[in-house]
């Protein structure tokens, strides 16, 4: 004879509800808050490939004379111009990868996305730990900014502590806002890996029969 599932095999339904939240900032759900981050992405990358290509094709739109620069400098070979836009091109494909695998609820597809929230988090973190441990490069670098560049003087009369102490503070917040997006970006994809999860489980306990010999 077959006999019904066991009565405590729905309490597995959603386990994944009591590890970690499943919301994001303005109260909206982390697989929202991962498809409007990953729009958001999408769209700011698509803007840059944009200014890349209409400079590939007008290279005399964006020339900038040594005279305004201030000294023998070159703002962007061809080289490293086709080197950008690649690297635009992917951005794009790894954010709409990212909002198709939120809004489709495939959690691999979000996994490149996470790999570089993560790549850009060490990034602005490796500068935070410059700024602390060589806090005269910051002096250093702004003298080798072009005598014309906005605000260089002020910044030069600053007091090299404070001035310092600013960068840190704003790395920081910057570095916490890029943590919260990451945790949202992580919560989505272990909601939708533990939610697939939990559906093979019910489906298979659902289906399953015990086969008792008389």
């Amino acid at each position: 004879r077959a006999t019904a599932p066991a009565a405590g095999a729905m309490k597995m339904v959603a386990p994944w509800t009591r590890f970690y939240s499943n919301s994001c900032c303005l109260c909206c759900h982390v697989r929202t808050g991962t498809i409007l981050l990953g729009v958001w992405y999408l769209v700011i990358n698509a803007v840059v490939l944009l200014v890349l290509l209409s400079a590939l094709a007008d290279p005399d739109q964006y020339h900038f004379s040594s005279s305004e620069l201030g000294g023998d400098f070159e703002f962007m070979d061809d080289a490293n111009m086709c080197i950008a836009i690649a690297i635009s091109l992917l951005m794009i494909l790894i954010c709409a990868m990212a909002t198709y695998g939120a809004y489709k609820q495939r959690a691999a597809w979000i996994i490149p996305f996470f790999c570089y929230q993560i790549f850009d988090f060490a990034l602005n973190t490796l500068v935070a730990v410059t700024v602390l441990v060589y806090p005269n490069s910051i002096q250093e670098y702004i003298r080798q900014l072009p005598p014309n560049f906005p605000y260089r003087d002020d910044i030069m009369s600053v007091n090299p502590t404070c001035l310092v102490l600013i960068i840190l503070l704003f790395i920081s917040i910057i570095l916490t806002f890029k943590g919260y997006l990451i945790s949202c970006v992580w919560n989505c994809y272990r909601y939708i890996n533990g939610r697939n999860s939990s559906d093979v489980l019910v489906y298979v306990t659902s289906n399953d029969t015990t086969v008792l010999l008389p």
